[in-house]
């Protein structure tokens, strides 16, 4: 029967255990294997059972253990040591320098299971390290009842989709209430009706998190199941999903009384928040579309983690039309000039309404996440600019990073809190923070290592004889997988989403040369396999059924196996564990990846194509490349090519290596590659030098322009908008009537190339204008390749409007050279060079 009431009956905490209370509330605990262990001592099966959800640990957990606890001297010091009550305040957020930081999915903790891979994850991690570092940050998502679904694998090797219903009460996290103690909700107008969405508060140290959550009895039974799922449903509930994401997320903070000053969107699905911005600004200060949109765009910061155009969420006009048309209308747009601001060609009237595209053109700062990632969302994005060659596209890069303390395991941690210092948990981001590595006796870093891989097979054998158990598997095989895989072997780890692009079945391309390798007892060498694929991605769920067939080969049985349902908690055993990271992705298909970089901090090595992060952190004696970043126009060539040289990269270079002991039985070459490994990563790969580098380039630059924009008014903000519709109107008026230059016979590497230029400008200004010169070396077409550019300042007035521009272009190289002039507005108030897309070229 279903009940008619409900209510909520707390677990009855001694007064001594008050901090135990507060710690289970926090997605993030800074010191995690400690703070873990102080719920897992109390009853370790049951810890195990909840899943590591503090808080339903707690409620399940007998009130005589509790009282028990409360009596124990030795327990109640080490809850003293560990709980920090500056840790656990929140952040104040009565600030105008506020970051809201928007996304999809997050990736705190396995208790809070709304992620789905490495762009929740690399969230989660953002947020740790924002705490850490005390930025005024809060974060905002979606609450899904169902999460991301829970991976099973049937009796014929297929994987199937299960999807639990998470009940929110017993989750690590808090309802937020109105003045009357009734649920906060804000509304969000859908066609013919309105949906309103509840607020959940979940703590991150320092900071908050708000999430989401459409489940409410006054909406329609469709609407209270928008938010049911991670990424589920068709393209009507992902438009759904995005609007209370953006405009949604943005009234809550309006109802909460958090007013940001800066806007960070994690991908483009919180791309309508950009919206809401403008119609919130206009509604308080009175402004008109043209004034908030420069105001607005001052504090948006856009990160794109997709490297290929299928990741983007496209809509079609019918759907825009049917949510959008009374919000465009309000915000005093034309459908075309709404359309518009989604479009990569504004005037198609065919094209679908782009979210990456939107974000792009409403936000002063955008990047991707590793070097290569930014090169290829130059080009990608390319149409956006579409006179600007693509070194010149606005978007530049922010290497993704890993939050040390949340991925690296408690024996290594032991490790670097002996050798490196008090301090080195603040200062990871310093190289001579990690110089002590080179000093670790190998004897301890190998047995810290040891320590780690033997949790990851006992853990291995543990999960794998369980997901037989639950697919009755025969006894036999049951009894087997508890003695699979050797604790003293050379332990490869793949893990990831399971996606063609990433080729997780690279390894079997020779399957004999593998049975090879994995037959060798004197140097024996076992791989562990996990990760999902999309409900929707056939493709991913056959790799899946393909590496599971492969496992039950005869020669491959107990040397290979796949651990089903990969989450938080099975990443941190491999990664802590494995000896070897194997990444093989297509290049340029992966962003930037960082399950690599969480190996290498455990004192893993690595092995990957030159793709993502690895492109610009490879070094010959830290790891191995595969390949060299060539780029083959037939993918079944380059599959051959490339499985061929991890074979005998395997085979010539990373087998001996691991198996050449000294006289002590330890590999010290293998070590010594580790350590190096461990002091090239680990100052530059981490979440904090990452948030750092976000709050230098981004969020300060941002917080000042907008509060600049808003001074005194808006004054600025509306003569920008004044200045830029001038700018629009005279800009037909600007040509550039003359390029010459001279002294071009006899040029020598050293000497100096003089240009003119004489530019009309018609009503404008110098000042209203940025004259460059591009140039550089020149291929067989005629084009410009690894152009430089140089500033041309006004050198004469020639009456009329017309002006000579003069500038000298050093030849620093013989060859072919070439050069190309171009005019662009600027306005010291705008926060990107080009961000008006009106550039001559002559």
């Amino acid at each position: 029967m279903r009940a008619h009431h409900n209510f909520i009956v707390r677990p009855r905490l001694p007064a001594p255990l008050a901090p135990l209370g507060v710690l289970a509330l926090n997605l993030y605990w800074p010191r995690y294997y400690e703070t873990a262990e102080l719920f897992r001592c109390l009853s370790p099966e049951l810890w195990e059972e909840c899943g590591h959800n503090p808080v339903l640990f707690l409620r399940r957990l007998p009130q005589e253990r509790l009282n028990a606890a409360a009596q124990d001297p030795y327990y109640i010091e080490s809850l003293t040591q560990i709980y920090d009550p500056s840790w656990a305040a929140a952040h104040g957020m009565d600030g105008d320098a506020v970051i809201a930081y928007f996304s999809a999915e997050f990736g705190l903790n396995e208790a809070l299971p709304i992620y789905a891979g490495g762009l929740g994850v690399l969230a989660g991690d953002h947020l740790k390290s924002a705490s850490d570092l005390t930025l005024p940050l809060v974060g905002v998502g979606l609450l899904y009842r169902h999460g991301n679904f829970r991976q099973r694998l049937d009796s014929k090797d297929c994987q199937q989709e299960v999807y639990p219903f998470y009940d929110f009460y017993e989750l690590p996290l808090e309802l937020e209430r109105d003045g009357d103690g009734n649920p906060l909700t804000v509304p969000v107008a859908f066609p013919e009706r309105e949906v309103r969405v509840k607020i959940w508060k979940a703590r991150a140290g320092r900071l908050h998190l708000y999430l989401l959550d459409s489940d409410c009895p006054e909406n329609r039974e469709t609407d209270r199941s928008i938010t049911d799922t991670l990424y589920g449903g068709d393209l009507e509930k992902r438009i759904q999903q995005e609007i209370l994401l953006g405009i949604g997320g943005m009234r809550a903070l309006a109802a909460l009384k958090i007013e940001p000053s800066v806007y960070h969107l994690n991908e483009g699905h919180s791309a309508f928040l950009v919206l809401e911005h403008i119609r919130r600004l206009q509604e308080k200060h009175g402004l008109d579309f043209a004034t908030a949109f420069e105001l607005a765009k001052a504090s948006h910061i856009f990160t794109t983690h997709t490297p290929v155009p299928a990741g983007i969420d496209l809509f079609p006009p019918y759907l825009m039309d049917k949510y959008f048309t009374a919000y465009y209308q309000s915000l005093g747009l034309s459908r075309h000039e709404f359309l518009a601001l989604g479009r990569q060609d504004p005037n198609n009237q065919q094209e679908p309404f782009n979210m990456a595209v939107l974000a792009l053109r409403l936000s002063s700062w955008a990047n991707g996440v590793s070097r290569l990632h930014g090169q290829t969302a130059r080009k990608m994005w390319q149409s956006v600019w579409p006179n600007l060659p693509a070194e010149e596209v606005p978007i530049s890069h922010v290497t993704n990073g890993v939050h040390i303390t949340s991925w690296v395991g408690e024996a290594m941690l032991k490790l670097f809190d002996r050798h490196l210092g008090p301090s080195w948990r603040e200062n990871q981001a310093k190289e001579e923070t990690w110089a002590p590595v080179a000093k670790i006796p190998d004897w301890e870093l190998w047995q810290a290592r040891e320590k780690q891989r033997h949790a990851l097979i006992k853990f291995a054998r543990e999960k794998l004889a369980r997901q037989l158990l639950n697919r009755g598997a025969a006894l036999k095989d049951i009894e087997e997988a508890r003695a699979a895989l050797d604790p003293e072997a050379l332990t490869i780890g793949f893990a990831r989403r399971f996606a063609a692009y990433k080729r997780p079945a690279l390894l079997f391309h020779d399957g004999e040369r593998l049975k090879q390798i994995l037959s060798d007892f004197r140097r024996p060498v076992q791989i562990i396999f996990a990760g999902k694929a999309h409900p929707q991605d056939e493709e991913g769920k056959k790799l899946i059924n393909y590496i599971l067939t492969q496992s039950r080969r005869e020669e491959f049985k107990g040397k290979i196996i796949f651990l089903e349902d990969y989450d938080l908690n099975i990443a941190r055993y491999l990664l802590q564990g494995v000896d070897l990271w194997l990444a093989s992705p297509r290049r340029p298909l992966e962003a930037c990846s960082t399950s690599g970089m969480k190996a290498v901090l455990n004192g893993a090595l690595h092995i990957s194509t030159l793709d993502g992060w690895w492109d610009e952190a490879w070094e010959p004696e830290t790891g191995w490349a595969i390949g060299r970043g060539e780029v083959y126009d037939d993918p079944l060539y380059q599959d051959a090519v490339e499985a061929e040289l991890l074979y005998d990269l395997l085979e010539r270079d990373i087998i001996p290596l691991y198996y050449e002991r000294d006289a002590r039985g330890l590999p010290s070459g293998w070590l010594a590659r580790v350590k190096k490994s461990i002091q090239a990563y680990a100052p530059v790969f981490n979440s904090r030098r990452m948030v750092e580098e976000y709050a230098d380039k981004f969020y300060l630059p941002a917080a000042r322009l907008y509060r600049r924009l808003h001074e005194n008014d808006q004054q600025r903000a509306r003569e920008l908008a004044r200045w830029k519709k001038g700018v629009e109107d005279s800009w037909s008026q600007v040509r550039i009537e003359k390029v010459e230059g001279t002294g071009t016979e006899n040029l020598e590497v050293g000497d100096n190339l003089s240009i003119r230029a004489i530019i009309a400008l018609g009503p404008l200004k110098p000042e209203d204008v940025r004259v460059a010169v591009y140039y550089g070396p020149v291929d067989g077409k005629g084009e410009i390749i690894a152009g430089e550019k140089l500033f041309l300042p006004s050198c004469q007035d020639l009456g009329g409007g017309r002006y000579l521009y003069t500038a000298s272009l050093p030849c620093r190289r013989s060859g072919r050279q070439g050069y190309s002039l171009c005019v662009f507005p600027y306005h010291e108030d705008m926060g990107q060079p080009y961000a008006m897309g009106l550039i001559l070229w002559g």
